[in-house]
């Protein structure tokens, strides 16, 4: 085992700075270095690995909290234990991330809409209720035949079909919370062309996928859909124009 990596060499290597690996050995993240008769640190092989399971945890957005414990695991020297308490914490961070999906996409919808409000009614004089600057039209549904681009811009004279979602924002709100309930039942997502195909295990409700995909596409009409069994399964396939892949992937996952 080489212990002879001075500080630079290691920031070099692992991509942290000096002064972070500094703070790291501070807060105990890292051990206590040898130093030379001069005093300056010294590294070995083990701190190098020991960072490049930190920079992963930090990339998983672990935080330094989270990531001092996953060490304890780390250090034990066996990667089953490690892999048990990362599942756990990717786990939490998943479902953290697609709740603030749901809310963004929620507010797309919120905040677009208010700019066409602003459209709709300039009142000569002050504010009034339906001017959209101080009050909404507090119904939902009847804004829900205006289509809100989630990508391209919605044109339809070049006869493609937009990357639009017509429902509203409340009405999308509980479209995705929907989505997210039945996609937990989703074992597994594999790469197709143009999109994905989402394995579901034993006990998924099939009159729920069904009416969720008819309900989807009769909203958002650039989503394709395909249900399918075999002996992988059963299955929903989702594709969609390039320009909306990033939109699939929000609602539906990222292939494995």
């Amino acid at each position: 085992m080489n212990t002879g990596y001075k500080i630079k060499d290691v920031a070099d290597r692992s991509g942290f700075t000096a002064a972070t690996l500094r703070y790291y050995e501070q807060i105990g993240l890292l051990p206590e270095t040898t130093r030379t008769p001069a005093g300056y640190r010294l590294y070995d092989d083990r701190t190098l690995d020991r960072l490049a399971f930190i920079a992963r945890a930090k990339q998983l957005g672990c935080s330094l909290d989270e990531i001092a414990d996953l060490a304890l695991a780390w250090d034990g020297g066996q990667c089953g234990p490690v892999q048990d308490r990362l599942r756990g914490v990717v786990a939490d961070k998943l479902a953290s991330a697609q709740q603030q999906i749901v809310e963004l996409m929620t507010l797309t919808t919120e905040l677009q809409r208010a700019g066409t409000t602003f459209e709709l009614h300039r009142p000569d004089g002050p504010c009034d209720d339906s001017c959209g600057c101080v009050a909404t039209d507090g119904d939902d549904d009847a804004m829900a035949a205006q289509a809100v681009t989630l990508g391209r811009k919605a044109d339809r004279a070049d006869g493609v079909v937009p990357i639009a979602c017509t429902l509203g924002s409340q009405s999308m709100r509980g479209r995705l919370d929907e989505w997210q309930r039945l996609l937990a039942h989703v074992v597994r997502r594999d790469p197709i062309d143009g999109g994905l195909r989402a394995t579901f295990g034993p006990g998924t409700p099939l009159d729920e996928l069904m009416r969720l995909a008819a309900a989807e596409q009769d909203c958002c009409q650039f989503f394709g859909f395909s249900i399918t069994v075999d002996t992988r399964g059963i299955a929903l396939e989702v594709r969609s124009p390039d320009d909306a892949f990033s939109v699939l992937q929000s609602l539906f996952g990222t292939p494995a």
